[in-house]
């Protein structure tokens, strides 16, 4: 695979990640080791492994790190949810990072597909 830093979805997945902190630094202290250490590594977790993966020696290795990857991201979207409804973050702003992670979503499962299929 080519190097990490070419490959899209890690370019948004970061962009992501910049996102997240900023909207959790507003979260109350006392979740500092709660919801908001939890969402941000989640979010962290995403461009790290396709990072990883992308320099693992086999496409078999590249996919088990996307997978994880997608697995960090659906458990950030869920923690999104959460925060939503506790009101740390508002309905337009749950709505930006969600979307912005569906999007990643859609990249990482299109990615997975191609290396699956060129397999």
């Amino acid at each position: 695979m080519s190097h990490f830093r070419k490959i899209l979805v890690w370019q948004k997945s970061i962009s992501l990640v910049t996102k997240i902190y900023k909207v959790t630094n507003r979260f109350p202290k006392e979740e500092m080791f709660g919801l908001t250490s939890q969402i941000r590594r989640s979010s962290i977790s995403v461009p790290s492994n396709i990072a990883e993966g992308s320099g693992r020696e086999s496409t078999k290795e590249f996919l088990r790190f996307l997978f994880i990857s997608l697995g960090s991201l659906f458990e950030m979207q869920t923690q999104l949810e959460i925060a939503k409804n506790i009101i740390y973050i508002n309905e337009e702003e749950f709505n930006l990072l969600y979307e912005d992670s569906r999007e990643i979503e859609r990249m990482l499962a299109s990615l997975i597909k191609k290396l699956k299929d060129n397999n």
